[in-house]
């Protein structure tokens, strides 16, 4: 049906210009209220009745009137103007307010283990703004796929120039254990140690695997381990750690959670490996709407108070969470 409708090719100002003549009876009413001279609203009319080939006006050396051409197409474009002036408002108002819907994307790992809690609390302060959440491993187009705002675990390669992507936090991987598992075989005191322990790993490569670790004094140490258990994401490597299988290499943002309730310990808690950053990935060349804004800063908050949590129960070395997200667009990465 559409491709039946004839399209306006004329100037949106001009068809203003020619309501206010009508509203207002006289061209120099209307050029005083729309701050142009009366020369320019006669133009502007001529020019809107030579794209429709009608004339709108029937005019005399004193005053003008609508034909009756003018006087149909005034009633249709005042409810046309009335609706577009409604749909820029709402479009503008998408910057400042938060509301609407909101389309986020999250690896698997991220998506189970840390999203839901991220989106109750957010929902908690902004229940007027609704999510859909996708969560897979796949890397989603965000323009094919409508997608607001991508929550993204990698490292420091980077990003396609049609995307920004500040960074939220840098992260950590450390050695965890469930206590049933440490009460059968006690903690390694040292990183050497760890190699008679079973260890569950992510990791797909079959054979010895070496991790690097370091401490807090910018020491290093490579360590190679034959992993007890092998798994393709790091939510199987926690939920098989928290069943004692043995001592789970987990980002710390993964382990959080079940660190805090007491269902893990942190093991050799002075080392850790790089986890790489999490990342908000939106399209480049717009302004965000206010509640993707907002949902970028409230992960940004979630994410350090989960380490301030961690870090003053003594038990895991906290995330390094970037102070402000305005200032990041130089450090983005691959998406």
């Amino acid at each position: 049906m559409v491709a039946h409708l004839e399209t306006f090719a004329g100037n949106l100002d001009d068809v203003r210009a020619f309501c206010a003549v009508v509203d207002l009876g006289s061209m120099t009413q209307a050029g005083v209220v729309l701050r142009e001279t009366k020369g320019s609203v006669s133009r502007r009319v001529a020019r809107l009745e030579s794209v429709l080939k009608v004339t709108l006006l029937a005019r005399t050396p004193r005053a003008v009137s609508p034909t009756a051409e003018g006087l149909a197409f005034h009633a249709r474009a005042l409810e046309s103007l009335a609706l577009l002036d409604e749909a820029l408002q709402t479009a503008r108002g998408a910057r400042t307010q938060p509301s609407g819907h909101l389309r986020v994307t999250a690896s698997i790992d991220f998506g189970v283990e840390v999203l839901p809690d991220l989106v109750a609390s957010f929902r908690a302060r902004h229940p007027q703004i609704t999510l859909e959440l996708l969560i897979t491993d796949s890397r989603l187009d965000l323009a094919a796929n409508r997608v607001d705002l991508a929550l993204r675990l990698g490292g420091g390669d980077h990003p396609d120039s049609g995307y920004t992507a500040p960074i939220l936090a840098d992260l950590t991987i450390g050695l965890y254990a469930a206590p049933a598992y440490l009460a059968q075989r006690p903690a390694p005191v040292e990183i050497a140690a760890l190699s008679a322990h079973d260890v569950v790993l992510a990791r797909e490569r079959l054979g010895a695997t070496q991790i690097l670790v370091s401490d807090g004094d910018g020491r290093e140490q490579g360590v190679t381990l034959r992993p007890a258990v092998r798994a393709t994401d790091f939510a199987t490597v926690l939920r098989l750690t928290l069943a004692g299988a043995g001592i789970g290499h987990i980002p710390s943002l993964v382990a959080a959670k079940s660190l805090v309730r007491g269902d893990l310990v942190r093991v050799l808690p002075a080392w850790a490996s790089r986890g790489g950053t999490l990342r908000a990935v939106t399209l480049a060349g717009r302004e965000l709407p206010a509640r993707v804004r907002l949902f970028r800063e409230h992960v940004r908050m979630e994410m350090a108070r989960q380490a301030a949590i961690c870090s003053m129960a003594g038990h895991d070395r906290p995330t390094r969470v970037r102070a402000s997200v305005a200032t990041d667009h130089a450090h983005s990465g691959r998406v």
